[in-house]
């Protein structure tokens, strides 16, 4: 086994989650269930048309592939996380929760001026959330931000989709692909976002190269990807580009084909209240399983119930002294 487990790269974030109802999505014209890039202007408007409303989770360390990170540290499994933060506050909270969670990274001494990016998560009754992004910094993540030895210590690589939408981001993603690919380590590709599959086509293939190990998905990103209503057509499509992929269902769970066998995982039933992190803490625990060599069913059944725990409550990761509580009601040990 190598000294990681899981090599992340992705933007940093710091969320905070305010609870809303559709009206309000209507009136501030937020479109339901995407994440949106914004400015710095539009995000402080929106925040200042919600002054009134309960901010459940403010200044908590966000992003969709740190979170995954997080996850899988605290399950047991080493990881690392190429990012990019500020030298601000927000740029000190990102590195004391990746820190607390046992997570290395690259911001050693390496932080400059700027803003570090947030996210405001809107969640709304039915638990959906709308994701209004100002990437800050993370903009302009690039490859100075990777770590080719760790990468080469690294049993997966894990990009995050969200990458496409910046140049040098999209740049560093393919080069951590090249590195990995050099050094015999697989590569691993979350689509994020059904609007980042849309409208970055070209730019996702660009980061999938001929062909990527490991893609997690979900249902509506599958068939935006294969342009078509079918699911049994998507996945035909997401055989061409992966060697093995996850789709996530929601209530429906999750198909997981390994490269040779195609299986459903029933999913848990759970009260949602919070869907964000989500996916996150899916793919999380999933490379979690797979670290520990478990099989794809195994791994997906695991990550099924992760993701039921996590949307059951407000904010995308649980609180620290539930994760090997979790992994010891699963795996026994």
């Amino acid at each position: 086994m190598k000294k990681y487990w899981v090599y992340g790269i992705g933007a940093a974030l710091v969320d905070k989650e305010i609870q809303v109802d559709d009206k309000d999505l209507q009136a501030m014209g937020v479109e339901k269930g995407l994440m949106t890039l914004v400015d710095e202007a539009r995000q402080a408007e929106l925040q200042s048309m919600l002054e009134d409303h309960l901010i459940h989770a403010n200044h908590a360390s966000g992003g969709s592939a740190g979170n995954s990170m997080i996850a899988t540290a605290q399950f047991g499994g080493p990881t690392f996380m190429s990012c990019k933060v500020a030298n601000d506050s927000d740029g000190d909270t990102y590195i004391a929760d990746l820190e607390a969670a046992g997570v290395d990274h690259c911001l050693k001494g390496k932080r400059s001026a700027g803003t570090t990016g947030k996210c405001l998560v809107l969640i709304t009754p039915d638990a959906e959330r709308s994701m209004n992004t100002f990437l800050g910094i993370s903009e302009s993540l690039s490859s100075e931000q990777l770590d080719a030895d760790a990468i080469a210590n690294s049993e997966y690589i894990y990009l995050e989709g969200y990458l496409v939408t910046s140049a040098t981001g999209r740049a560093a993603a393919i080069r951590a692909r090249e590195l990995a690919e050099a050094a015999g380590v697989k590569t691993a590709l979350s689509f994020s976002d059904p609007g980042i599959v849309e409208f970055f086509h070209d730019g996702m293939q660009e980061i999938i190269g001929s062909k990527i190990d490991l893609l997690f998905c979900n249902e509506d990103e599958a068939t935006s990807w294969a342009q078509s209503e079918s699911l049994d057509e998507a996945i035909t499509a997401l055989k061409a580009i992966a060697r093995t992929f996850v789709v996530t269902r929601g209530a429906q769970g999750a198909i997981t084909f390994d490269g040779q066998k195609q299986e459903v995982i029933a999913a848990h039933a759970t009260k949602a209240l919070d869907t964000n992190g989500a996916g996150d803490m899916f793919a999380g625990a999933f490379l979690y399983a797979l670290g520990r060599g478990e099989s794809y069913a195994r791994a997906g059944a695991f990550a099924s119930l992760a993701a039921s725990r996590v949307v059951s409550q407000y904010g995308p990761r649980l609180p620290a002294q539930d994760y090997p509580a979790l992994r010891e009601e699963f795996f026994g040990s």
